[in-house]
């Protein structure tokens, strides 16, 4: 049993490397190599792969391939260099003194970049305060410049190394001068110039007032002397006396007075010693007192001689209208250079109000001061005998007085005239009338009756003349006759009949001869009678006054030709209207939507305007709670009429129209297409990472919906072709080969946010769609594709939203082999079986079992 136990095992052993080889030679060599490897064609020409490592690393190209250091090839940098190995690859440095050619940091000498000198000298201050730099090869030195000295060290020297630097020279405190002073700050290094100037009270006679700061270290001048200021004896002006202590050094003072009847006229009195030696000159001058103008006084007359010095007079008096209330009308010219303010005032004359007289009015304005004049005159009915009718406003204040006398007008008895009698009650006086009327028979041709007695004592004469009534031929009427006497006297009777076919309107068909000479007004009119309205086939009667008939067409018919009036004419006939009314057939037939948008129907309306009514209904599936309701009044008539209405894309529409008259109707059904998507606004960038994010701004749309988003990942390989109409959305993992582009995201519209940012590489699924991770050292475009599908419609617009240059994120797929890897497990269980069956069965001793690799894709 033990035996038999034994040879199954390796029975089973051998069965299972015999898969596995067999396996073996059917794996594919490319899905094998290291992830550090290339597949390549062999090139023993028998056509098969061959795995070999990258540049920068050695092995065999499939179980291994290790980096290669190529710092030990000898100066592979070059002169003044630093070699780094790298994993895979290596980097070159210049040491200290020396930059590269290519200006960066690092660099491979195979784009023929080395190493040069480097200028300190280009830096400032690389030698500090007071330094002169010199570049040599590799390095640089440093010296001082005129004015410093070299400190703890020598010339030349280098700061980064040595503890030498370049001091200021410094002379140290500046000389001091006798009865002199500094004006520029101390600054005491080498170069520097100080200045001197004698102080307050003295001047300089001679020397040099300033002082340098040698090579030396000491100060070099001044030789300044200053000597004390004596200004003499000040000046003298006319008319003046000087108060001065006979002292002339600066700052010594001369006040100036000026003699009496006399004052200073500038505007300084003192003068001064100045650091010049001399006296300086004051704005002073005496000049005679003037008093100038005397002052005006309000309403008075100046008497004066034109002389205004100390002791002048001027006198006042008052103006005319004004009388005087003071008595001081004198101003004196005092020895302040002011007039004496004199005690006088003129008072303006005021009469008050002015005096009345009887039976007399006042023609005044109201003013009441002096030379003002009141007028009088008599009252109305009155009339002035004799006097003065003037008041003047007088010296005295008082009004002259007036002497006029006013007695009552009378007219004496009014006029006759002939063939009138008088209308009279007796008065005489001013505003009296009298009235006058024609006799019986007779009347009054003109205008006036009344005579009027007036402010002259005269009565009017009247515009009154009496003439016999004739009221001539009495006033014909359309369509009548008058029966008439041929009498016109005061009393005449004239009759009024309508002819034959009219008939009377109103009443009172007589009129009389008036007193006034004109026949009374007749309220009657003759009119033609016709007869009830005619009638018209297939119309109705819209207005009728019984001389003229407006018919229109009943119901159902319309107005085809013709005139739609009937009128009664002389004779007494109607004269009817031609109007034809046809009988209204109106349809809606062939009802269609043209292009989405614009409604035609063949009306059959034989040119007759009818009013349409439209309705529309639009809905949409993907949005339940959409509704598109509206309503259109329209009028046409032409035979086939066109109406255009504003339908909403992407909508499912039921249109009616019915016509108002016929209240015929038909429907038509219609689906709107979906327009071009919006692109989203977005900033084309080239962007140098592994995993970009980039970004998008959108606005809502209520096609959102039914739209999406597709983000494809194209290879840079030559010229790109990208067709944006094509249906075709190609996944990641469905391609055979890594240089075509594919989807690696696709985002429905509903619900997205305003801005978005999206991740290229994450490694998510975005609508089944992975998002797979770059490959390295390839360029990528990225383009959006905006799609809205709805039906069998579908619109799209695409747009390059960013390009990937050189990543660095290593796309690896490692697949595998399903036989390869049931065979490694299977080979694991059968030897653990036989070796646990074996040391049951054995004494305890070691076994030595071969460790069998498989590799498996």
């Amino acid at each position: 049993m033990t035996v038999v136990q034994a040879a199954l095992c390796f029975l089973m052993i051998q069965s299972i490397f015999k898969v596995i080889r067999v396996k073996a030679d059917t794996v594919d060599v490319c899905s094998s190599c290291h992830q550090n490897a290339t597949c390549d064609d062999k090139t023993d020409g028998s056509g098969g792969k061959v795995c070999n490592c990258m540049y920068g690393f050695v092995g065999n190209g499939r179980t291994y391939c290790q980096d290669k250091d190529e710092c030990q090839l000898g100066k592979i940098c070059g002169d003044h260099t630093k070699c780094h190995n790298t994993y895979g690859s290596y980097y070159c440095t210049c040491v200290t003194g020396y930059s590269p050619s290519n200006h960066m940091n690092t660099f491979i000498p195979n784009d023929g970049t080395y190493c040069h000198d480097i200028d300190e000298c280009s830096v400032q201050g690389v030698c500090r305060e007071g330094g002169l730099c010199h570049n040599t090869e590799g390095d640089f030195t440093c010296s001082c410049q005129t004015g410093y000295t070299v400190q703890d060290g020598s010339e030349p020297f280098n700061p980064n190394r040595d503890a030498a630097y370049c001091k200021v020279i410094d002379c140290g405190p500046p000389p001091s001068v006798l009865h002199a002073e500094q004006l520029s700050p101390t600054i005491t290094h080498y170069s520097s110039e100080l200045q001197y100037s004698c102080r307050e009270g003295f001047q300089w006679k001679g020397g040099q007032n300033s002082s340098v700061c040698g090579l030396d270290g000491e100060w070099h001048g001044p030789s300044l002397v200053c000597e004390e200021v004596d200004c003499g004896e000040p000046y003298v002006f006319p008319q003046s006396k000087t108060v001065w202590k006979n002292i002339s050094r600066v700052g010594s003072l001369v006040l100036y007075v000026c003699e009496p009847h006399f004052y200073n006229s500038g505007r300084e009195n003192v003068s001064v010693c100045t650091a010049r030696g001399t006296w300086s000159r004051p704005d002073f001058q005496c000049e005679e007192i003037q008093c100038g103008s005397p002052p005006v006084l309000p309403h008075s007359v100046l008497f004066w001689n034109g002389v205004s010095k100390i002791g002048s007079v001027a006198l006042y008096g008052c103006d005319v209208g004004y009388r005087s209330l003071d008595t001081g009308n004198m101003s004196v010219c005092e020895s302040d250079g002011q007039w004496s303010n004199p005690d006088y005032s003129c008072e303006e004359i005021v009469c008050g109000e002015p005096p009345l007289l009887p039976l007399t009015v006042q023609i005044w304005n109201g003013r009441v001061t002096f030379n003002s004049t009141v007028t009088y005159h008599c009252k109305h009915g009155y009339y002035p005998k004799q006097g003065l009718n003037i008041s003047v406003c007088a010296e005295n204040g008082y009004w002259t007085k007036p002497t006029l006398v006013c007695e009552e007008v009378n007219c004496g008895i009014p006029p006759s005239l002939p063939l009138s009698v008088m209308i009279w009650r007796g008065d005489t006086k001013v505003g009296s009338s009298v009235s006058y009327k024609c006799i019986e028979g007779f009347y009054n041709v003109r205008k006036g009756d009344t005579s009027v007695c007036d402010s002259e004592g005269i009565w009017s004469h009247p515009d009154f003349l009496c003439q016999e009534v004739d009221c001539g031929v009495p006033v014909s009427l359309p369509h009548s006759a008058v029966l008439w006497n041929n009498s016109s006297s005061l009393g005449s009777v004239a009759l009024y009949v309508c002819e034959a076919g009219y008939r009377t309107v109103g009443e009172g068909n007589v009129s009389l001869c008036n007193s006034d000479a004109k026949w009374s007004r007749v309220n009657m009119r003759c009119e033609a009678y016709c007869g009830p309205a005619p009638e018209v086939p297939h119309a109705e009667v819209a207005w009728d006054n019984s001389t003229a008939v407006i018919h229109r067409c009943i119901k159902g018919h319309y107005r085809h030709t013709g005139s739609d009036i009937s009128v009664c004419d002389i004779t007494g006939k109607w004269q009817i209207a031609t109007l034809h009314c046809k009988e209204l057939k109106l349809k809606i037939n062939d009802l269609v939507l043209i292009n989405e948008r614009c409604l035609r129907w063949n009306a059959e309306n034989e040119g007759y305007r009818e009013k349409y009514t439209v309705t529309f209904v639009g809905l949409r599936d993907f949005e339940q709670l959409f509704s598109d309701r509206r309503k259109k009044i329209f009028s046409s008539s032409a035979p086939w009429p066109v109406l255009c209405l504003n339908l909403l894309p992407a909508t499912n529409y039921t249109i009616t129209i019915t016509a108002e008259s016929t209240r015929a109707t038909s429907t038509v059904t219609a689906n709107t297409s979906i327009p071009v998507p919006p692109t989203p606004e977005i900033k084309y960038s080239e962007v140098e990472a592994s995993s970009p994010t980039l970004k998008l701004w959108r606005s809502t749309n209520t096609l959102d919906p039914i739209c999406m988003y597709q983000v494809f990942v194209i290879p840079v390989e030559g010229v790109m072709l990208f067709d944006c109409s094509s249906a075709v959305s190609p996944r990641f993992f469905a391609q055979q080969r890594c240089d075509r582009g594919y989807v690696t995201a696709q985002i429905q519209l509903s619900g997205l946010a305003a801005e978005i940012n999206f991740t290229i590489g994450d490694q998510q699924l975005y609508g089944d769609f992975f998002n797979a991770p770059l490959e390295n050292g390839k360029d990528y475009y990225v383009i959006l594709r905006t799609v809205c599908q709805w039906g069998k419609s579908r619109t799209q617009s695409c747009v390059i939203w960013a390009k990937v240059i050189g990543t660095s994120y290593i796309m690896t797929i490692s697949a595998l082999v399903t036989v390869g890897s049931l065979s490694a497990v299977g080979l694991v269980i059968v030897m653990g079986y036989c070796y646990s069956w074996y040391c049951k069965k054995s004494s305890p001793r070691f076994l030595s079992v071969p460790i069998l690799t498989s590799y498996t894709d």
